[in-house]
């Protein structure tokens, strides 16, 4: 079968290579795909959010199936467009995906069918907020309720702070039209894990759990960014609390979305936080996540395009999906220096070699291109996802410090406590 994958960054390339393994697949297409994603698929220059262009070139192509990488597309509704042309698609339509495209919407519903997750308020009005916050408990968050890339969330210390955060995403939009209605919710504290999941709008499926890293920094300072670095799995998500998330958060969501009249198939990924009074969901997304998606799939042991089309077609509950227990991964995220705000790109880059034909370690590429004498260059904030496994999470962990030691590129730039929760747990 021929393959399209839509998106660019390191869970694309994740998604490819393990799509790759398939002996249904003959052939994928990636639309951008960047340097790395085109060892294992044909890079076409279509843009995400191009949905005419797409449609045309899966027609042309007699592309089998597409399998959407990213939130953007999803909730402008390319499943619905793809859906209306007769071609076979991967992702929730536009009004599932919702339960990522606003945050006000999944805070809503989770109060609705009771599924745990902090105290919250929504304001649409500046004045209002600002208002709110006067005498609101700190530590409070503020989220833009749209799509912000994962940058759109503030935990604000002070009331000084808190008023920033208002003028920054609604006053000043620096997340354009996804702040125009925020989120101020409780501060949760505990232990921050993900957990994906397949889902068919029936039933769900749950991956492996994993930990990502935000912040820039080391010790969880510095700005949000897209995803530094994570591990897999979570020494922290116990058979407790999968027990309780299975009863109380994973299946009363999907049932949630099916009584609202949005029937979720596709990638529901959970974000908790372990909080001493119990488990609790910090957000929703609608698809794989970047870069937890790096350390799930390795450890994978299904025919992923299997487990897409039983997502389609309704048939997940004849599916048993298995991990390797034995392994565990870790990816570090190598960055170009001063991600998430300005920074330099397209110097060469050095040392992908060395990953060729070696088991175990693997350089998922986020940000990069070919240059014009056909070198590969840095071409965003995160560029390299250099990842591996190990008996044990301090092994991969060390391991995958060890890897990255062998790229080089001008700018480069690393946390250095990616998975640093294993060593307490």
């Amino acid at each position: 079968m021929k393959l399209l994958i839509i998106g660019g960054g390191g869970r694309e390339h994740a998604i490819a290579w393990k799509a790759a393994q398939s002996s249904r697949v003959e052939k994928i297409y990636c639309a951008p795909g960047n340097a790395g994603i085109s060892q294992v698929a044909e890079c076409v220059p279509i843009g995400v959010m191009e949905f005419d262009r797409l449609v045309e070139f899966a027609k042309e192509k007699e592309i089998d199936l597409t399998v959407v990488g990213m939130e953007d597309p999803l909730v402008g509704g390319i499943v619905d467009r793809f859906e209306k042309a007769g071609l076979r698609i991967f992702g929730p339509r536009q009004n599932a995906a919702v339960l990522e495209g606003s945050k006000a919407f999944a805070k809503n519903l989770m109060k609705k069918y009771g599924i745990p997750t902090a105290a919250y308020e929504t304001f649409t009005s500046p004045e209002e907020a600002l208002s709110y916050l006067e005498t609101a408990k700190l530590p409070i968050v503020l989220k833009a309720d749209g799509l912000a890339q994962g940058k759109g969330v503030l935990i604000c210390n002070t009331r000084e702070e808190a008023r920033d955060g208002v003028k920054t995403l609604m006053l000043d939009q620096k997340f354009a039209a996804a702040g125009k209605e925020i989120v101020a919710e409780e501060f949760l504290t505990g232990r921050e894990v993900s957990v994906l999941s397949f889902v068919d709008g029936n039933t769900i499926r749950i991956m492996t759990s994993a930990q990502d890293h935000k912040r820039a920094m080391d010790g969880d300072q510095g700005l949000n960014t897209g995803g530094m670095g994570t591990f897999s799995p979570s020494p922290f998500y116990t058979e407790e609390v999968d027990a309780f998330c299975k009863k109380y958060i994973y299946q009363p969501t999907v049932d949630a979305m099916k009584a609202e009249g949005r029937p979720f198939k596709g990638i529901i990924f959970f974000g908790l936080m372990l909080t001493p009074d119990g488990p609790r969901v910090l957000e929703y997304n609608a698809r794989f996540g970047d870069p937890e998606t790096q350390v799930v799939l390795p450890r994978l042991e299904n025919d992923l395009v299997e487990v897409f089309e039983a997502c389609i077609d309704g048939t997940l509950d004849s599916v048993d999906l298995k991990f390797d227990n034995s392994r565990a991964t870790v990816c570090v995220m190598l960055a170009s220096d001063g991600y998430p705000l300005a920074y330099q790109k397209g110097f060469p880059i050095y040392g992908l070699e060395k990953f060729q034909g070696l088991d175990g370690y693997y350089v998922f590429h986020s940000g990069t291109k070919f240059n014009e004498e056909g070198q590969v260059v840095t071409n965003g904030g995160r560029v390299l996802g250099v990842t591996a496994n190990g008996s044990t999470l301090a092994e991969a962990r060390e391991n995958a410090y060890r890897a990255t030691e062998w790229v080089s590129f001008e700018n480069k730039y690393l946390r250095h406590d990616i998975g640093k929760a294993i060593d307490e747990a």
